[in-house]
Parts: C-alpha cells; structure tokens; sequence
C-alpha cells in the first residue's frame, strides 16, 4: 500500500494556494469601477497646468496625489462619488456641471464635444480635476443599440486646475 503524503504543513504549498487570485472578471465587480480617460486632456490654456508642471509640486497638485486619487476613485462607480462629501463646507466630491460654465479663467477646447456633460472632482483644498462625462441626455436622440455603446462610467479627464479657476463661484 502507497501511503499518502500529507501536504497540510508544507509552507511552499500554502503559499502557493495563498497566492491565488481571490475573484475572476466575472465575480470582480470590475464593470462597476469608474474609469479616466485622458485622450481630451488640455494642458495648453493658461488658466490650468500639464503634467509636467503638477511633477514638480507636492501636496494636492502632486502626480504622487493625482495618481492616489485615480486608484481610490476607480474603487467605486462615478455615482457614488457624487454622493460624497469632503472638506470643512461639505463640498461633493464629484460634482456636475452640466454646460461649461460661464464664470470660468477656462475656454471650452474644440476637440471636446459641445455637449459633454461637465463635471468635477475635488482633489483637495482649491484642486480640481476637470473633465466631462457622457449624459445619457446627449444620446437620447440615438436608436438604442447605438446608446449602449457609450460608457457612462467614465471621466474625461480635459484640465488640471490647482487654483480653482474653472467654475469660480464655487466655494473653495
């Protein structure tokens, strides 16, 4: 008779089960996670910054925060964020616009489309991260197979603005 090897203390074979990932696509509620888009961004205007200049700094218009936030917000879909509040007056962290706004140190690019649904994250302090979002009133005019198409679970990410500069009758 072969007798059986007990595998229940050997280390390499536990670290190998611990290693295993926990979920796969299906059960990682991955098409619940919100997404950024950066193929409309605008570092050019005058009123916002590039990437290049937020390598520099440090703090709220840090890359090191900027990348931060972009892990903790891709945890949750875009409508949980609208939902929470930061900040000393309680200011949503994503909040929409709607139309670009009039009040604004910012012009509307001409590579964003006239009706995106503007919006906003509050990294902190006065710091925005700028962009836009598809309103599924911007396709209602659309068959319906043509609507699902678009993601309404992403931010187009257009301005980096550090000095709140972009819808300026928010309170900082």
């Amino acid at each position: 008779m072969v007798k059986k090897k007990n595998f229940s203390d050997n280390s390499k074979s536990t670290d190998f089960v611990n290693s295993l990932p926990e979920s796969t696509i299906e059960t990682s509620k991955i098409e619940k996670r919100c997404k950024f888009n950066l193929s409309y961004f605008d570092g050019a205007q005058t009123a916002g910054q590039d990437f290049s200049g937020w390598s520099y700094n440090s703090g709220n218009a840090s890359l090191t925060n900027l990348l931060a936030k972009f892990k903790e917000y891709t945890l949750q879909p875009l409508n949980y964020w609208k939902n929470q509040r930061v900040g000393g007056g309680g200011l949503k962290v994503l909040e929409y616009y709607g139309d670009f706004p009039d009040n604004s140190d910012f012009k509307h690019p001409k590579h964003v489309p006239a009706d995106a649904h503007w919006a906003r994250f509050r990294l902190g302090n006065k710091v925005r991260l700028v962009g836009f979002v598809i309103s599924k009133d911007a396709l209602k005019n659309m068959p319906e197979e043509e609507q699902e198409k678009f993601c309404h679970n992403t931010f187009y990410v257009v301005f980096l603005d550090k000095d709140h500069k972009f819808y300026k009758t928010e309170t900082a």
